[in-house]
């Protein structure tokens, strides 16, 4: 079965985490294909318990914004 699942990338520090918007599942690494990389390692691992399949959030549209607050 494959799926199709949404996924950020941002920099960290000298770090890129990658978060799929889908699942609670992210990653990092030192650029953005080996963040992508280990993020898809590590869905595979998480999608070997074939209950996780049920817990994927279908997302129709994404959008990031950016906004300021004063703190």
């Amino acid at each position: 079965m494959t799926k199709t699942l949404k996924y950020i990338v941002q920099k960290e520090g000298k770090h890129y985490v990658s978060q799929c918007l889908n699942v609670d599942v992210s990653s990092f690494g030192n650029n953005v294909q080996e963040a992508i990389d280990n993020l898809n390692e590590a869905l595979q691992l998480y999608f070997e318990d074939k209950e996780a399949l049920f817990t994927i959030t279908n997302i129709e549209e994404t959008l990031i914004g950016e906004t300021r607050i004063h703190v």
